[in-house]
């Protein structure tokens, strides 16, 4: 017992004690700022591998960025990364960020079915689905249940069936090989079912988009409920997704 009070009063809680107010390191890159500082827009845009920085006016799309900061350490007088890490969002276009408009990302409450916060507000399980990833955002969906994180406490689990959950979380860019895997999977969930898209790969294909070997027909297809953006995705922002989507919180 004194061994163990001896660590708590040296390293503290091990876990995040109010996960919508954590502070994370410097080397965290979250929600960018576009300022209305003069600035080479073109040879900005050009910097981007993915093309998730537009034009007209200057944007970073999210849902494509890799955050890989380039653009930032480049022309920081333009643009610069917080540690805002609650970026996801239930429509896709909120996940667009544009010059001079410093807003935080934010759920559209009005756009959340009825249904969800009716029945998964207290409970959610999901099913992940690695539909050619990395295993970089399956790590991070793993971590968010840690000692640190610990995403069980809201009542958000992952199992191991597609018929004992409430919905899928996707992750990769959706192979060739996994399209039909991934069908199979959805249609086995039952209704009303929930479509989360955790991380760039899944969100618009990442560095992959327009190669041959990806399928998007099914995210083409399909209503999505959550963009859970990051490449991987953190896990303080898939808990503040999850969280925000299925129920009421006390911000709001």
């Amino acid at each position: 017992m004194l061994s163990n009070l001896k660590i708590l009063y040296h390293q503290g809680k091990q876990f995040i004690p109010d996960v919508t107010k954590a502070v994370l390191p410097g080397i965290f890159r979250g929600r960018p700022v576009i300022s209305s500082a003069d600035a080479d827009d073109m040879a900005i845009s050009d910097l981007c591998p993915v093309g998730a920085i537009g034009l007209k006016p200057l944007s970073i799309d999210l849902g494509k960025c890799t955050f890989c900061g380039e653009c930032a350490r480049c022309f920081p007088q333009k643009i610069a990364f917080t540690k805002d890490y609650k970026i996801a969002a239930n429509l896709r276009e909120d996940l667009i960020i544009r010059e001079g408009h410093d807003v935080p990302v934010e759920i559209r409450p009005e756009l959340v079915r009825k249904e969800i916060r009716q029945l998964f507000g207290g409970s959610l399980k999901l099913r992940q689905i690695s539909a050619g990833g990395d295993n970089s955002c399956e790590w991070e969906l793993n971590a968010a249940n840690n000692v640190q994180f610990d995403m069980s406490r809201f009542g958000i689990d992952f199992v191991a069936s597609p018929r004992h959950a409430d919905g899928i979380v996707i992750t990769g860019p959706v192979t060739q090989n996994m399209a039909e895997p991934l069908q199979i999977c959805y249609d086995a969930v039952p209704d009303p079912k929930i479509v989360v898209l955790a991380g760039t790969d899944a969100i618009s294909g990442g560095i992959f988009a327009g190669s041959p070997a990806i399928d998007r027909s099914f995210i083409e297809k399909t209503r999505i409920d959550l963009y859970i953006p990051g490449n991987p995705a953190h896990p303080l922002t898939i808990i503040n997704g999850l969280l925000d989507l299925t129920r009421k919180l006390k911000k709001e």
